[in-house]
């Protein structure tokens, strides 16, 4: 007779306890529904019985000690992430550009899933980009949904590694808005890593952004915030509400230069086009110019093949045309506008 929880071929699906189904039943449920092979050892099922149920398809491989109740294409994104947790084995959390997309601060389309082990490692896994660190503490670990993941913190001092000094930007934008950046935890990160590439960056971001200006919320915006600072000018307020004193409901408008009085929309077609949204732009912009608002709007097209008519239609709006009216780099006009981009005294903005 095989021994309780245990299976062979002969007897699959009669000797084994319910207990065992019911139990690997749980432990999927609670990591979206993947789970390690020692785990599989641990409810007490052997090599073999792990193995028939892996022929049967009542259990699937997801990565060589990684079991799946459901094939790798009806993962969800969240089991593909715990699914290379696992596998990278003790002490390793998802990291880097998969860290930010599951704390929601940004989403950059990477498809490799970015683990970091404590320790060196010369595993490899398919679909799986493996980080080593040997700086990694457990203050710099946290779990969410379940996923053992590297803290807001961490995360955002990771990827400024592997992203572009807009990006970082925006991902630290991301954190103010969800409050979950605190400046205390980023100087901790810049202390115990002083040497490692992002740390320049991020210094660079501490001393030229003021963190949550910029927040962006479409490719649109990121286009027209780009023409802004290549002609050197401060950079507006985004996604900003103006309330009006027509009794009318407050508009949220893409751009702003509040002083001068200047707001800039930056239409696409997805949200633009129908009569509806049409109908809505029109009653806006009369609500703000009645209100001594300077409206303009833009397009896609516009900003990416014809950025010179824009420039020069901003520059001359904001007061800083230059004499044959075309846009270019006015630095010192600019610079009279500004206003401050650093962060105000104080550690913390959580």
């Amino acid at each position: 007779m095989p021994e309780p929880a245990r299976e062979n071929a002969k007897y699959r699906g009669f000797l084994e306890p319910a207990s065992v189904d019911v139990a690997l039943a749980g432990l999927a449920n609670a990591q979206h529904a993947v789970f390690g092979l020692d785990q599989l050892r641990t409810l007490g099922l052997s090599a073999r019985a792990i193995q028939n149920r892996a022929t049967a398809g009542r259990v699937h491989r997801i990565h060589q000690t990684v079991y799946s109740l459901v094939p790798r294409e009806l993962l969800k994104r969240e089991g593909l992430y715990m699914a290379a947790v696992l596998a990278c084995g003790p002490g390793a959390v998802l990291s880097h550009r998969s860290a930010a997309r599951l704390h929601g601060l940004r989403d950059w389309g990477h498809t490799r899933i970015e683990i970091t082990v404590p320790r060196r490692s010369r595993r490899s896994h398919d679909g799986v980009l493996v980080h080593c660190s040997t700086s990694l503490t457990d203050a710099d670990a946290t779990v969410v949904d379940g996923i053992p993941v590297t803290s807001v913190h961490r995360t955002l001092f990771d990827v400024a590694e592997v992203v572009t000094q807009r990006q970082l930007e925006r991902a630290f934008d991301q954190a103010e808005i969800l409050e979950a950046l605190d400046l205390n935890a980023i100087n901790d990160q810049l202390a115990r890593n002083p040497t490692r590439p992002g740390a320049k960056k991020v210094r660079k971001l501490l001393a030229e952004h003021y963190i949550g200006s910029t927040a962006t919320w479409s490719e649109n915006e990121e286009a027209l915030l780009e023409i802004t600072r290549g002609l050197g000018l401060p950079d507006p307020e985004t996604n900003k509400f103006i309330v009006l004193d027509d009794g009318g409901p407050p508009i949220r408008v893409d751009f702003v230069w509040s002083d001068q009085r200047v707001i800039l929309e930056a239409d696409s077609d997805k949200w633009h086009r129908s009569r509806q949204r049409f109908e809505i732009d029109r009653e806006r912009d009369q609500r703000l110019t009645a209100a001594g608002w300077k409206v303009i709007r833009t397009t896609w097209r516009q900003m990416k093949r014809r950025p010179d008519d824009l420039s020069a239609v901003l520059l001359k709006l904001l007061g800083l045309a230059s004499p044959n009216g075309r846009g270019k780099r006015v630095a010192a006009g600019a610079r009279a506008l500004a206003r401050p981009r650093t962060q105000p005294a104080g550690g913390s903005t959580s």
